[in-house]
């Protein structure tokens, strides 16, 4: 028996943590795509592992695509369980994100699962990834996040006198002589 030490670089390695640990296993693949984990008890998350916020344009409602991942034997009700969260979230994209390659059913499934019309394209709503297409530099199907991620707005730039130095900071210790 051998210890894992860091995060997964490789599907082999992914597997190995999704056996010893699907919880954390969960947590890195979250991370893979830069989605937030719902910070629920264990068992405790209605269907959505992760999420991930958007806005497509300064001012417009926050948007969001939802996670579900899976460290285990795929089933095709994990589709439909997904479509129900997305439906129930009011979110534009859900993606399940699988150690396994969805089965032919499965993608069926995500097929009727419709598109999400964003000022730049449109995008599947469900959408099916595995970690090797991940770890392989596959992205999720969304608006561009380098052009619409405007959670935060910038905040003013501070306007007035400037920080003065008022002299040396005194020392914690005394000089010999002193």
């Amino acid at each position: 028996m051998y210890r894992t030490i860091g995060l997964p670089t490789t599907v082999e390695d992914a597997a190995t943590l999704a056996q010893e640990n699907p919880y954390d296993f969960q947590w890195w693949a979250l991370g893979l795509v830069g989605a937030r984990p719902v910070d629920e008890k264990r068992g405790a998350d209605r269907g959505v592992d992760g999420r991930l916020f958007f806005h497509e344009r300064i001012g417009e409602e926050t948007r969001q695509v939802v996670f579900s991942v899976k460290a285990g034997q795929l089933k095709a009700p994990f589709v439909r369980d997904l479509r129900g969260v997305v439906d129930r979230e009011e979110a534009q994209i859900g993606v399940l994100i699988s150690m396994d390659e969805p089965t032919r059913e499965m993608r069926k499934e995500a097929a009727t699962g419709g598109f999400y019309d964003s000022h730049w394209d449109r995008h599947s709503r469900i959408q099916l990834l595995t970690v090797g297409d991940l770890l392989d530099g596959k992205k999720i199907d969304m608006p561009p996040l380098e052009h619409v991620n405007v959670t935060y707005k910038r905040a003013p730039k501070a306007q007035g006198k400037k920080a003065e130095q008022i002299g040396p900071l005194p020392t914690a210790h005394a000089e010999p002589g002193e």
